[in-house]
């Protein structure tokens, strides 16, 4: 039986945000048996995204947009992954100095026009940094990789 795949999409510029994307990784492989494969929006493709059963997407906001990079994957993939991964599972974790509605709002759009299916409201971690934020984000990246390996989405 071959195992179920997550890809994570994960826009880490910062050391607070290789500290998500680093929790979010051990969680995984701690505590799911899924082919976890991580790659940098810059480094992600659209063969990445078409070959797994699930999507992680890891981001921050600037100045009251989702990152450039996050954007950059998308330009790139979105007419190639339009009509053929329609229902797709994806969490989303922003890591959001201020406010994040801007983030949300952006991924959102890119997410409904793809038809992909969120599996929990995105994720946004915003204000001054707090250790918890780490934990927060495991949670939600095992939550979609549990649930990709249990079949339930």
């Amino acid at each position: 039986m071959t195992k179920a795949t997550v890809l994570f999409i994960a826009h880490a510029p910062s050391p607070n945000t290789l500290a998500l994307r680093d929790a979010a990784c051990v969680s995984i492989t701690r505590d799911s048996d899924v082919r976890l494969i991580t790659k940098s929006p810059f480094d992600c493709t659209h063969e990445d995204a078409l070959a797994a059963d699930g999507i992680i997407i890891g981001t921050t906001e600037n100045i009251g947009a989702m990152a450039g990079a996050t954007k950059d994957f998308f330009d790139r993939s979105y007419n190639q992954l339009l009509d053929v991964t329609a229902g797709k599972p994806v969490a989303v974790y922003i890591r959001a100095g201020l406010d994040g509605t801007g983030t949300k709002l952006g991924v959102s759009a890119i997410i409904t026009g793809l038809r992909w299916r969120l599996v929990a409201d995105p994720l946004i971690l915003k204000g001054e940094w707090q250790d918890d934020f780490t934990d927060a984000a495991a949670e939600l990246a095992l939550t979609l990789a549990a649930g990709v390996e249990l079949g339930l989405y």
